[in-house]
C-alpha cells in the first residue's frame, strides 16, 4: 500500500473527488465501514482517490486493511491532532473537489450519490448537505437551494461549520489550512472557505452519518479541557475579527454574522460549561475589550435576537446563568 500518492500522469486522469480520512487508535472494523461507504458509490478508481491519514495510532491499521491496498493511500505521521491530519491530505490530494470524512463515520449513499450530481452537472464550487447520527430512510426526491455566493450564503444563513458536511472544489483554498493546535477548526475554516466560492448549493439530501462516542474530543468534560474548548473558540473569534477591516463591504457583512453568532455561541457555552456568575463577568470582560460586548442588536434569528437582548443586561444574566443548565443537563 502506497505512503504517498501516485501523480496525476500515473494514474492517467485527475481524479473528480479526493477523500481526506484522519483516523487515530480507531476499530478497524469501524475504519472499513468507513472506505466501504466510498466504495460504493458510482465513482469508478479513476474518478476517487481516498487519502488515509493515520495521526500517530498505536497499531497502524495496515495489516488489516490489506485487501483495499489498491483503493488507498495510507499515509502515517506522529500524532498531531486532526487538523495537522486534514492539512496532511490537502498536502497530497490531488482531486478537482474534496471531501473531509471522520474515519469513525460512513457516507449515505443515496444522499451523497445527489450530492456528486451537483459536481458532475453543474459545476458547483460548494455543496451543503445534511448530517446524521441516526441512518435516515431512503429517499428519491430531495429540495435543493442555489446557486448563491458564499458571501450571500453566510449573510442569510446560519452555517453549519462541521467541515465533513460540504463537497468543495479544490481550488477555493489556495492558502487557507486549518489552524493546527486548536479546538474549534472547522469554526474558522469554514466560513473563510465559504467566502471564496460563487456557486454554493445546499440540498436536504441527508449523506453523512457520524457516531457519537465515548471519549471523543467534544465528549470530554474535565474541566481543564472545558476551559481550552472555551479559550481556543475566543481565539477562533479573534482570527476572524481581524479580518472584517479587510474585506469589501459583503463579505465584511457576512463575515460579521459568522462573529456575532459566535460570540452567542462561546457566551452560551460560558454558561453551560461552568454555570459560574464570575467565569461569566470574565467572559463579558475579555469581549468588552475586543468591541464584542454589548452584544450587536442584529435581527438574524429569533434565538439571536432574545439572547443578546437577555445577556446585555444584568437582569437578563441572572436569568440566564439560572435557566440555560436546567434545559443542557
Amino acid at each position: 500500500m502506497p505512503t504517498h500518492p501516485s501523480s496525476p500522469s500515473s494514474r492517467g486522469t485527475q481524479p473528480l473527488v479526493s477523500y481526506i480520512i484522519p483516523a487515530y487508535n480507531l476499530p478497524t472494523e469501524m475504519l472499513r465501514e468507513c472506505l466501504d461507504s466510498i466504495l460504493r458509490l458510482s465513482l469508478t478508481q479513476e474518478e476517487r482517490e481516498i487519502i488515509l491519514v493515520d495521526d500517530g495510532s498505536a497499531e497502524s491499521p495496515l495489516p488489516s486493511l490489506s485487501d483495499l491496498a489498491n483503493e488507498i493511500v495510507y499515509i502515517r505521521q506522529p500524532n498531531r491532532g486532526l487538523s495537522a491530519a486534514r492539512n496532511m491530505g490537502l498536502r497530497v490530494c490531488q482531486g478537482r473537489y474534496v471531501q473531509f470524512v471522520d474515519g469513525d463515520d460512513m457516507l449515505l449513499q443515496s444522499g451523497y450519490e445527489h450530492c456528486l450530481d451537483f459536481i458532475r452537472f453543474q459545476q458547483a464550487d460548494l455543496i451543503l448537505f445534511q448530517t446524521t447520527s441516526r441512518k435516515p430512510a431512503e429517499r428519491a426526491i430531495y429540495t435543493d437551494k442555489g446557486p448563491v455566493s458564499g458571501s450571500d450564503y453566510l449573510r442569510h444563513n446560519n452555517v453549519r461549520a462541521s467541515a465533513c458536511g460540504y463537497l468543495f472544489r479544490h481550488t477555493l483554498l489556495s492558502t487557507l489550512r486549518f489552524h493546527e493546535g486548536i479546538l474549534h477548526e472547522d469554526e474558522e475554516f469554514t466560513p473563510q472557505l465559504l467566502l471564496r466560492a460563487e456557486q454554493v448549493y445546499e440540498t436536504d439530501a441527508t449523506a453523512y452519518y457520524y457516531r457519537k462516542r465515548n471519549g471523543s474530543i467534544m465528549e470530554r468534560r474535565d474541566n481543564r479541557w472545558k476551559m481550552r474548548r472555551l479559550d481556543d473558540l475566543l481565539s477562533v473569534i479573534d482570527t476572524l475579527s481581524e479580518q472584517l477591516d479587510r474585506l469589501p463591504a459583503d463579505d465584511r457583512a457576512a463575515l460579521q454574522r459568522r462573529v456575532d453568532q459566535l460570540t452567542m455561541d462561546y457566551l452560551y457555552n460560558v454558561i453551560v460549561l461552568t454555570h459560574s456568575r464570575h467565569y461569566l463577568d470574565r467572559a463579558l470582560l475579555r469581549l468588552r475589550r475586543r468591541g464584542l460586548f454589548p452584544m450587536a442588536k442584529r435581527k438574524y434569528t429569533r434565538k439571536y435576537k432574545i439572547f443578546s437582548l437577555l445577556i446585555n443586561s444584568q437582569t437578563g444574566r441572572r436569568l440566564l446563568l439560572h435557566t440555560i443548565p436546567l434545559f443542557t443537563k
